[in-house]
């Protein structure tokens, strides 16, 4: 299945991909502000609108200093190596093509995704606000938008995230909007809304998070956000040319290998592997080179820009790749997006098989949801 984002919603502000929430006032107002030109199967993410145009010039002060002693602990070592980056099977879509050879130097990487607990540190140190804790400035937020698009409503302007919502009975998977809620309030330390908190999910992914976040945080530990072609050779874990960090065996086969989701996607789940949101990060076994859920339970930050033709710029193989000089995605030509890799808790083969090593995902930079995390590597 080919999985785009044809739905031009207004969500970074709005609303991220695969759905539909209960339906409110302000997210049908959201729903309307762009003609929806068709609406095709999404993946579990979208494709969101920047909120904060110029945030990355803009970082606070505070920022600019790195944790004491910034250490390897937590981490472990990827070798340098050559691999073929791209398409693994028939569920490739059109921008994993054509595959190619990448050569990627050596680098540390954490073991898991960034934690709550962890995330809790940084903002306790430098006092840092989050996108999603933000009310998003509607005169920058245009600028990334078709011209003539009308403003929303203001009860939709709010501090606010995107939240998985599931419907009590079986949806078309073309109208992502009966799967999210636009949620004001919505944000890391409130991931199902305000009513919502993270005591004793320590150990949970931190989500929530925009790429802004993301990188804000790796700036303060003294690390960064991995490459596109860094993550995915980490993510295979030393195999070759297999479709998932632990081979090639379908994700619901034999024992649970990843946070996914099991049954009838998004309104039954089996919980086959315990869990029907997230997960504790290392609840599921590491791949070959030690890192946990690389498939699976959060999609994860990377630093490149998305572009969807970008391989055909590296067909004859590329050297430490850093992505596209400028992102483009013709479904939403106005946005800046970055790559995001690794499915979530909320794929699916029938909707989405984001856990696949090769699986190209992408979002706004200010977009943050549910199931969007991020891990940090560091140079030597």
């Amino acid at each position: 299945m080919r999985l785009q984002s044809s739905l031009p919603i207004l969500i970074g502000l709005l609303f991220f991909t695969a759905c539909k929430p209960k339906v409110t006032s302000s997210v049908n107002h959201v729903i309307t502000i762009l003609p929806v030109h068709q609406k095709t199967a999404l993946c579990c993410e979208s494709n969101i609108p920047e909120r904060f145009v110029t945030m990355a010039d803009k970082l606070p002060a505070p920022l600019e200093l790195t944790a004491a002693k910034p250490s390897h602990n937590g981490m472990v070592w990827i070798k340098a190596g050559a691999f073929m980056m791209g398409a693994d099977n028939k569920q490739a879509a059109d921008d994993e093509y054509p595959k190619h050879k990448v050569t990627v130097g050596g680098f540390w990487m954490d073991t898991t995704v960034v934690t709550n607990a962890e995330f809790a540190k940084f903002v306790k140190a430098t006092g840092y606000v989050t996108t999603a804790e933000r009310k998003p400035d509607w005169n920058e937020l245009k600028k990334q938008l078709p011209p003539g698009t009308a403003k929303p409503d203001d009860s939709v302007l709010v501090a606010a995230s995107l939240v998985f919502d599931p419907p009590k009975h079986p949806v078309e998977l073309n109208d992502y909007s009966q799967w999210w809620e636009w949620k004001k309030g919505a944000n890391w330390k409130h991931p199902h809304g305000p009513e919502s908190n993270i005591k004793g999910k320590g150990n949970y992914p931190v989500v929530h998070v925009s790429w802004f976040d993301a990188v804000a945080y790796s700036k303060w530990a003294g690390k960064r956000l991995p490459t596109e072609a860094e993550w995915e050779w980490a993510a295979r874990g030393g195999l070759q040319n297999k479709i998932y960090p632990w081979g090639n065996e379908p994700v619901d086969e034999g024992k649970p290998k990843a946070n996914t989701w099991q049954g009838h996607f998004p309104d039954q789940n089996t919980l086959r592997d315990k869990f029907y949101g997230l997960a504790p990060v290392a609840s599921f076994p590491a791949n070959g080179y030690g890192l946990y859920d690389m498939a699976g339970n959060v999609w994860q930050w990377c630093a490149d820009y998305y572009n969807n033709q970008y391989y055909k710029t590296t067909a004859n193989g590329a050297i430490n790749p850093k992505g596209p000089s400028k992102s483009y995605d013709p479904e939403e030509p106005y946005a800046k997006k970055r790559v995001i890799r690794g499915g979530s808790f909320l794929c699916n083969d029938s909707y989405c098989s984001g856990y696949r090593v090769a699986r190209r995902m992408k979002s706004s930079e200010d977009s943050g949801l549910e199931h969007v995390g991020f891990r940090c590597v560091q140079d030597n």
